[in-house]
């Protein structure tokens, strides 16, 4: 049977929102800051809240950058966004297969079921957790737990599928074993990553992983 239960991280992950969010970074500290900060110190960041990411570079203007992100991010989404390949395909298979789906992500719900409506996929999972629904996030078990409880699966029952050193330490966290995909940008500029439990490269391989 294998992994009855996968959680997915949804930036990254699922969709890929890479420029986006590295674009929407680049504008916001520009705009609000005069800085011009580099992709690879914005790929460290990757998979952590929004704001505790722009508390970073100021406390003080902390609401002006959450604002001045979300407005261009919003606005060009649709036009940005895609979806990694073979994602539909798999998300098909696993849910046809009798495993139960989760989405895990530190994005606001709204954002997060835009991305996951764009491409309709959003009917796979029965649990989606977001920024709203715990106090805590990754790194921090907190997101992971909640959503075990939600879908009433045992840690040993179940796998974390992520792009970021964030996702892996929340499942470790939870007791759970978590799968690093190698098809973001986000693990190479990131310290600790090869402590995932599996490293995927496709979806074919994070698929026979499920499987075993």
């Amino acid at each position: 049977m294998g992994y009855k239960y996968v959680l997915f991280d949804l930036d990254g992950t699922l969709i890929n929102t890479n420029k986006l969010i590295i674009d929407s970074f680049k504008h916001t500290y520009k705009k609000c800051l005069g800085l011009d900060v580099c992709e690879e110190e914005i790929l460290k960041c990757f998979g952590e809240p929004l704001k505790v990411t722009l508390r970073r570079y100021s406390e003080e203007k902390a609401d002006e950058l959450f604002n001045t992100y979300i407005e261009y991010n919003e606005l060009r989404h649709n036009d940005t966004v895609t979806i990694f390949d073979g994602i539909q395909e798999l998300l098909a298979e696993l849910v046809n297969q009798g495993r139960t789906l989760a989405v895990v992500t530190a994005k606001r719900r709204s954002m997060a079921i835009m991305g996951l409506e764009l491409f309709d996929i959003k009917k796979y999972f029965d649990v989606i957790l977001t920024l709203e629904d715990t106090e805590l996030h990754k790194p921090n078990p907190a997101p992971v737990i909640k959503a075990l409880q939600l879908l009433g699966a045992h840690p040993s029952e179940a796998l974390m599928v992520g792009d970021s050193v964030f996702d892996i330490h929340s499942a470790h966290g939870a007791s759970i074993a978590a799968a690093l995909v190698k098809w973001s940008a986000a693990q190479d500029f990131q310290e600790d990553s090869a402590s995932a439990d599996y490293i995927v490269h496709d979806t074919r391989e994070l698929l026979k992983i499920i499987e075993e």
